[in-house]
């Protein structure tokens, strides 16, 4: 197979396309909640990314992952259904695969909105990466996720995050983890070159309240840009699109669906 699962919905009166990335050890599945509420607006796209949920033995098999491998296989997708700009709507490493694409083909972004969104490998983050490759030597990969869902997500109103992505994990087998988790010097790299430069696109940030892994990460990115907005959903998480996805919804809607997109710098509550 050559080419990533995807899934399209055309809205015949919009000339707009969303591109939805998910995060590590999802699908496009992770998007069910958003879905229907922007079809109305916009063409959609949702991907699975390269051995998440119905892509599997995408060619060409490597041994070691980059981010350029990652990014191709996205950008074939998008070049074949002849998409030449969209809105880019991620979740938690699916951000870092964008801020990756908006490197190599920046013409192609109009906008993006990052949820869970990752701009800084700090101390935590790195302790995670490190327990992840010492575990993996005694735990398969389910047992990992669950445990690290649990690092990420703790609180009784994460439950359903945890459940769904959990469910969604169980399609990852435990070699193609290994070839995912051996991203993360490239990662940092990704990170630290994105992080330096100021962007030009209209770019909303939803971040939960209780993410308290990238939130500080999150409102440190957007004090130093001119083009993003920052929003914080009360009593969401980490998958703050899962946790709490009427409100998500909203404030994305207004967001895409605002002409003039950025028009003020606001950090707001809600």
């Amino acid at each position: 197979m050559n080419m990533l699962h995807f899934k399209t919905e055309i809205n015949p009166n919009s000339l707009k396309w969303i591109v939805f990335i998910h995060g590590a050890g999802g699908s496009l599945d992770t998007w069910n909640y958003q879905w229907e509420e922007m079809s109305s607006h916009f063409n959609l796209l949702a991907i699975d990314l390269r051995d998440h949920g119905k892509s599997k033995n995408i060619l060409p098999d490597k041994e070691v992952y980059e981010f350029q491998l990652i990014t191709t296989d996205i950008l074939k997708v998008i070049d074949f259904l002849d998409i030449e700009k969209a809105y880019f709507v991620t979740l938690s490493f699916g951000s870092v695969l964008m801020q990756d694409l908006s490197m190599r083909r920046p013409e192609l972004v109009c906008g993006a909105v990052l949820a869970g969104a990752i701009f800084k490998g700090n101390l935590l983050i790195k302790t995670f990466v490190h327990l992840a490759r010492f575990f993996n030597f005694f735990l398969s990969y389910s047992q990992m996720y669950s445990l690290f869902s649990y690092l990420l997500m703790p609180k009784k109103e994460h439950q359903r995050s945890r459940r769904i992505y959990k469910i969604q994990a169980t399609k990852i087998g435990s070699e193609e983890y290994m070839k995912w988790l051996g991203l993360y010097s490239s990662f940092f790299y990704t990170l630290r070159k994105f992080s330096s430069q100021q962007i030009h696109f209209p770019t909303l940030i939803i971040m939960g309240a209780d993410d308290f892994v990238f939130l500080s990460a999150a409102r440190e990115f957007n004090e130093k840009q001119r083009y993003t907005r920052l929003k914080i959903i009360e009593g969401a998480g980490h998958i703050c699109n899962i946790d709490k996805p009427m409100k998500f919804n909203e404030i994305m809607r207004r967001f895409l669906l605002n002409d003039k997109l950025v028009s003020q710098k606001t950090n707001s509550s809600f």
